[in-house]
């Protein structure tokens, strides 16, 4: 007997619960194994990294654990990238203070690969076995990092800025 309207309805809702949670819960490991990894690839302390919101005030030695992610104050799962953050603490060499970085990040599955969105970094494919293949998420998280000061400095040292008029072309 073929299915009625409303049960292939039911059915298509089904399907949709299903990758909705599939595509969290691969996603959230994604994301886990990206912060444990991260520590090693810059060569700093496990206690330097975490996860936390991807927006919003954060407290960069809280321990956040899934209200890191962006799927935690939902009330209904739905199929969408999961976000998180990812925060650095850096240690001031010069007096006893530290720095606290952070960097957005999502992540989806489309098929059989991760799309992976770092800051304002271009678009990165992991394989969905992605054990030993973060290498290009670590990078785009480091250079993510390290562009927040050096865009600075490279403003700062400007010789056209060094007069206050000037003539600036458009483009």
């Amino acid at each position: 007997m073929a299915q009625s309207r409303f049960e292939k309805l039911q059915d298509a809702i089904k399907n949709y619960g299903a990758a909705s949670f599939e595509n969290l819960m691969r996603c959230k490991g994604f994301g886990e194994a990206v912060v444990a990894g991260f520590p090693e690839y810059i060569d700093c302390g496990a206690g330097c990294v975490r996860a936390v919101p991807p927006g919003g005030q954060f407290d960069a030695t809280k321990n956040y654990g899934d209200e890191a992610f962006s799927f935690s104050h939902r009330e209904v799962i739905v199929l969408e990238p999961i976000q998180f953050g990812i925060a650095l603490t850096v240690k001031n060499f010069e007096d006893s203070g530290s720095m606290w970085l952070r960097t957005p990040i999502a992540v989806e599955v489309t098929g059989d690969s991760f799309d992976i969105f770092v800051g304002k970094q271009p678009m990165i494919h992991v394989p969905l076995e992605f054990k030993d293949k973060l290498e290009p998420v670590f990078e785009a998280i480091y250079q993510e990092f390290l562009s927040t000061f050096t865009i600075q400095v490279m403003k700062f040292n400007d010789q056209r800025f060094e007069t206050g008029i000037g003539f600036i072309p458009e483009n």
